[in-house]
């Protein structure tokens, strides 16, 4: 019996952590760190768990039969409890981009997926391998590729919509329809898996090709308005220039020393924005960069300016500093 048991356990658990490996090994700027990936998998671990818990205990108060529930209302709640680690994501600027977006997504599902094959495994152990086939290689995959296609679809529209939180509503209907329509077919598992192997990996491969371009064309563009900036900050045009005579005007409004805290902050920022800018280049280039001890300071003092500051001095400096989720999570990727 153990022998069987540890001969299935491979075959139900293997394909979903292959497939988060591939995502991460096709990444070539590598926007995700393997740190930050295990645990977003314990997280989407613990997800499990509590599903089951909530699980069961609507199933005995529902007046429904396990298939119509498997069908219409696990999906909901599953898809929910795992969406909701992507949202946190969002939400605090630690996703920029369609690929970290996917990767994140799948790694949720990986850890659901890892957990309720386990349990799936010790209440079952007979089962056959066919079985396990069908586990690992299709429901194993629908659970990281419907959180995929929730964080995918969330993190387009939030970018167009920032704020707005009904932006999450079509991402969070698309991953429930795809559980809930692999889960109608639970009886012809053969066609169910078949189905998330012909969709997905096509999918991935258009989430990588357009968020690489995406990518590519945003430290292209961004990265030399960077450095124009900072030179402009350390010109003698500076003064006239448009920057300059903002702030200039600020000064009836803000003490002297604020005002010059505003310049520290923004010619901090750009050198953050550019060395991760930076880090990224090489990391396509195949290269593993290391962050500096001093970025460490920079950053300490990054948040005194903010204290400083405050946030209507913050809401003065939009004008010339509009941080947007790519801004923000690049400091965040240096930070960590």
């Amino acid at each position: 019996m153990i022998l069987e048991v540890a001969a299935r356990a491979p075959v139900g658990l293997l394909p979903v952590v292959a497939f988060l490996t591939a995502l991460m090994y096709f990444d070539s700027y590598k926007l995700v760190g393997l740190r930050i990936v295990v645990a977003t998998i314990f997280v989407g671990a613990a997800a499990a768990g509590l599903c089951y818990v909530i699980n069961d205990a609507a199933l005995r108060r529902l007046s429904v039969d396990f298939i119509t529930y498997s069908r219409y209302v696990s999906p909901v709640i599953e898809e929910t409890i795992k969406a909701l680690t992507i949202v946190y994501l969002i939400r605090s600027q630690r996703i920029a981009f369609l690929v970290d977006a996917a990767i994140y997504g799948f790694a949720v599902g990986t850890g659901f997926a890892v957990v309720e094959n386990l349990y799936y495994l010790s209440i079952r152990p007979d089962s056959l391998m066919a079985v396990w086939v069908v586990r690992g290689f299709g429901t194993a995959i629908m659970h990281g590729g419907a959180t995929a296609i929730f964080a995918i679809v969330s993190m387009a529209l939030t970018e167009k919509r920032p704020g707005d939180l009904t932006a999450l509503l079509p991402g969070l209907a698309a991953a429930i329809v795809l559980h809930s329509a692999f889960n109608h077919f639970l009886f012809q598992p053969v066609l169910s898996t078949l189905g998330i192997l012909i969709a997905l990996p096509p999918l991935a491969w258009l989430v990588f090709r357009r968020s690489e371009r995406s990518v590519g064309d945003w430290l292209g563009a961004d990265f030399d308005a960077d450095a124009r900036l900072l030179e402009i900050l350390d010109s003698d045009e500076f003064d006239t220039s448009n920057i300059g005579t903002y702030l200039q005007s600020l000064r009836s409004h803000f003490r002297g020393e604020i005002v010059s805290d505003m310049l520290c902050y923004l010619r901090l920022h750009l050198e953050l924005e550019m060395l991760a800018k930076g880090m990224l280049l090489m990391r396509q280039q195949g290269m593993s960069p290391e962050v500096d001890p001093g970025v460490r300071a920079k950053f300490d003092e990054l948040r005194y300016l903010e204290r400083s500051i405050g946030r209507t001095g913050k809401r003065a400096m939009k004008p010339f500093l509009n941080l947007n989720a790519r801004d923000l999570w690049q400091i965040h990727m240096i930070g960590r």
